[in-house]
């Protein structure tokens, strides 16, 4: 069985309604070699990180940076990870108000730096919400998943 991560800051209602979906996505019914644990940032860590064979993120932007949670979680898994988890597969998804560029950035860089694998495009849901927020991080949380049963990362 492969072990699939996410951690995601949910503050809010609609921010849990796309962790929700990333998840329900992840635990799709065709899906059956997978593993899904969904933590808050505030909780997960390096040991979190070191079990899992993929790994989602998913961030509210906040003066146009990651939240602060995912953050938190970041600066304590950096260096327990660093030599262990290098092209560890991952995607995140941004709950942006804005561009959510300065938030992407910061992400991409700190999993640069641990050498992980992006495997698809972040999700990027930006400006007023929309219910297809929803639709597209249940594909992504689908596409991950059904890619780690599959072998294929």
């Amino acid at each position: 069985m492969k072990r699939l991560l996410i951690v995601a800051h949910a503050p809010s209602s609609n921010t849990r309604t796309l962790r929700d979906a990333v998840a329900r996505g992840a635990g799709h019914e065709d899906v059956e070699n997978v593993a899904v644990t969904v933590m808050a940032p505030l909780e997960a860590g390096p040991d979190d990180v070191l079990a899992c064979d993929a790994i989602i993120l998913g961030t509210t932007e906040n003066l146009g940076y990651m939240s602060g949670a995912l953050k938190d979680f970041f600066d304590r898994s950096y260096y327990p990870c660093l030599e262990k988890t290098q092209g560890l597969p991952f995607a995140f998804y941004i709950r942006a108000g804005h561009d959510g560029t300065g938030t992407h950035r910061a992400i991409e860089s700190i999993t640069t730096g641990l050498r992980w694998r992006q495997v698809c495009d972040p999700v990027l849901c930006r400006g007023e919400y929309q219910a297809a927020f929803e639709a597209r991080c249940e594909e992504l949380g689908l596409y991950v998943a059904a890619s780690l049963d599959a072998g294929l990362i």
